[in-house]
């Protein structure tokens, strides 16, 4: 029963009209918003619907939550799932919003801190993402990644990359994949990259991944993510099999799409 209310709540929700407010607000705040098609745009904007009506939100640090930061943050995490089967991140309960970067207080490091330098306690962070627990975003840093995608940093997609990673119950960098043979093609690529990563890290050579990509492998794949929807043209280019891979899972030609012309903001 309670799912067949649920699924009949998400039905209602995703066939009300779009407020015209929100969509501006895709147009201001959201580059990708504007590279997508017809028949995309429509079901991001439905899935949207559900995604801001379902999830606790809350605002932290004096933070006024309104619906832009909702609609804002709500479109770049459904991005990431619109070519996926998915249930609107069934793992993510609560979103909570700070204006700006935050100092948590002390408590034990996890691998799923999105910080500006290694993983430490009471450290600024511009986002989180816990296993059993909420997504924690900064509002400037969120709009700021949004607006400039060829930054290549996007802390909504780092940290519901990780959710993704979580859904099989393992932070391992390796999300839920369609069968052995994407399975065994994701580990042999992914394996690769990653330590390719973390060896010019190690000898300090400039790389095209972020090297906080080096920490682990959860964080390669949400460092990695952050590169194939902000960069993919040049993430092509530089590392080819790990834009297949990534492409393969998302199920989103992202460099062909960011060929598009982007429509006039209103």
């Amino acid at each position: 029963m309670f799912h067949w209310l649920r699924d009949h709540h998400r039905a209602e929700a995703r066939k009300r009209q779009f407020p015209s407010e929100w969509e501006a607000f895709l147009r201001a705040n959201v580059s990708h918003y504007c590279v997508l098609n017809e028949a995309e745009r429509a079901e991001l904007c439905a899935m949207i619907q559900v995604f801001v009506e379902e999830k606790h939100w809350e605002g932290c640090g004096g933070l006024d939550l309104t619906d832009e930061i909702r609609v804002t943050i709500a479109a770049q995490a459904c991005l990431l799932q619109l070519g996926l089967p998915h249930d609107y991140y069934r793992n993510v309960e609560s979103i909570l919003i700070y204006p700006s970067t935050v100092v948590p207080p002390t408590h034990r490091a996890g691998v799923f801190e999105r910080v500006d330098g290694p993983v430490a306690t009471s450290v600024p962070i511009l986002g989180q993402a816990f296993v059993r627990g909420p997504v924690i975003l900064v509002w400037d840093t969120v709009l700021r990644g949004a607006r400039h995608p060829e930054q290549g940093h996007n802390v909504v997609y780092h940290e519901f990359a990780h959710k993704l990673d979580m859904l099989d119950g393992a932070a391992d960098g390796t999300p839920l994949l369609a069968d052995r043979d994407q399975f065994a093609d994701w580990v042999a690529v992914c394996s690769h990259e990653f330590l390719r990563l973390r060896g010019l890290a190690e000898k300090g050579h400039k790389t095209f991944l972020d090297t906080y990509g080096a920490t682990n492998e959860a964080e390669f794949f949400a460092v990695a993510t952050e590169e194939f929807f902000d960069r993919p043209i040049a993430l092509q280019k530089h590392a080819p099999d790990l834009y297949r891979v990534l492409s393969a899972y998302y199920r989103q030609d992202t460099a062909g799409r960011a060929n598009r012309t982007c429509l006039v903001k209103e």
